[in-house]
């Protein structure tokens, strides 16, 4: 039984990059095991962006920045989803110009700045011994940065895609299969009334480990994934046969918004990126959808199908942590305690073969990005997963990474 006798440093928590289900959980985790074991605890807020905006003066207004954390404070957010700390999509090392804090700016005019050195100055004016930062890969990956700079790092993989690198489970993703599953089951209702095709388009960039397990559990007749180019002729001739098939007349196919036609490229919403670099996805549903009442006509005997589209977009990263978005964190929180205690820094915590551990954080760096593994999971000809061989497998599958294994 941990007893507070002194204290031991202080631990600063954010979280990076979108949210998700299992954040505050988490966040729980790490606050109360840390406070317990003699720490004080500093809650970044809005992700790096609380380390960037923060001004290095006890007479500054930082409310906005940091808040010390408390049993108190964290209590009451076990069950709620969101972010307690709020996050942003920001990245120290490439902050544009117009997004330099205004204390700052005399330094930093270029159209793209490295804001690092003022960040390891705000870490260290905060008295920062052991930094805990929750996302995904972009986040994750300043992470590395800080940790080759010399601060303590000690990682929490989250993202709703599941595809950092080295674990088999992020945070966020068994909320998010769930509620794919469950919107597409409403959807059911009117696909079957007017007997059409349904298509759902949901997250995925270049990961499709979201639209695959919920088409294993019984979402959909069909996935289509970025790991695998698909021809739309044959997507719809699978649908129509499987709508023939099904008594109440109407077919399911689940599209990533990394997805793309044979011949084609991803779909993009806008030309504009983010600080990663990467364009917003969005479209690629209703490409799918248009594609299919065309292709049709030759499937049909020479009548078009009436097609549904719909984007569930944010509606499954909203709401609250299911089961396993509640244990996960818990569990990866006082994982990551363990870590600080037993001052074993630079790693990232995870799960392995269905076991929870711990892997370098460099991985997140350096190893290739975390895909579904195609000619082991996907059934290119059937456009569909492959249902055999499972024995030894982990719990969600296909989901297993070789990333961070010595």
């Amino acid at each position: 039984m941990p007893h507070v006798r002194r204290h031991k440093g202080t631990i600063g928590i954010l979280t990076g990059g979108g949210d998700v289900p299992g954040l505050n959980p988490a966040i729980r985790a790490v606050t109360i095991r840390a406070i317990e074991e003699g720490y004080r605890v500093v809650g970044i807020r809005r992700g790096w962006a609380g380390l960037i905006d923060l001004v290095p003066d006890k007479d500054a207004p930082n409310h906005r920045n940091v808040q010390t954390l408390t049993r108190e404070t964290v209590e009451g957010i076990v069950r709620t989803g969101g972010t307690f700390l709020h996050t942003a999509r920001t990245a120290p090392s490439h902050v544009a110009r117009d997004d330099v804090p205004p204390h700052l700016r005399d330094r930093y005019r270029d159209d793209v700045n490295d804001i690092t050195a003022d960040v390891l100055v705000n870490l260290d004016f905060l008295g920062i011994d052991h930094l805990i930062p929750i996302g995904g890969d972009g986040t994750l990956a300043y992470a590395v940065r800080l940790h080759r700079e010399g601060v303590n790092v000690t990682a929490i993989p989250k993202t709703m895609d599941n595809d950092v690198p080295g674990t088999e489970y992020c945070i966020g993703f068994s909320t998010c299969v769930t509620a794919i599953i469950n919107m597409t089951d409403a959807l059911r209702t009117t696909a079957a009334s007017h007997e059409r095709l349904l298509v759902v388009e949901v997250f995925g960039r270049y990961a499709g480990f979201t639209a695959l397990l919920p088409t294993m559990a019984g979402a959909a007749n069909r996935c289509v994934i970025p790991e695998h180019k698909f021809d739309i002729d044959r997507l719809c001739g699978l649908l129509v046969e499987d709508q023939r098939r099904n008594p109440g007349h109407f077919a399911v196919v689940l599209v990533s918004e990394g997805a793309a036609m044979a011949g084609d490229e991803m779909t993009f919403a806008s030309a504009e990126t983010d600080v990663f670099g990467h364009r917003k996805l969005g479209g690629i549903g209703e490409k799918v959808g248009a594609g299919l009442r065309a292709a049709s006509v030759r499937h049909n005997a020479g009548k078009r199908l009436d097609v549904i589209v719909q984007r569930l977009g944010y509606l499954v990263r909203c709401g609250d942590p299911d089961a396993m978005d509640s244990i996960v964190p818990m569990v990866y929180g006082n994982l990551a305690l363990d870590l600080v205690l037993d001052g074993t820094p630079g790693r990232m915590v995870c799960l392995r073969d269905g076991n929870y551990d711990h892997v370098p954080v460099d991985v997140v760096a350096t190893s290739p990005k975390k895909v579904v593994d195609v000619e082991r999971y996907y059934h290119t000809d059937r456009l569909r997963p492959r249902y055999e061989r499972l024995h030894h497998r982990p719990l969600f599958i296909m989901t297993s990474d070789e990333g961070g294994r010595p």
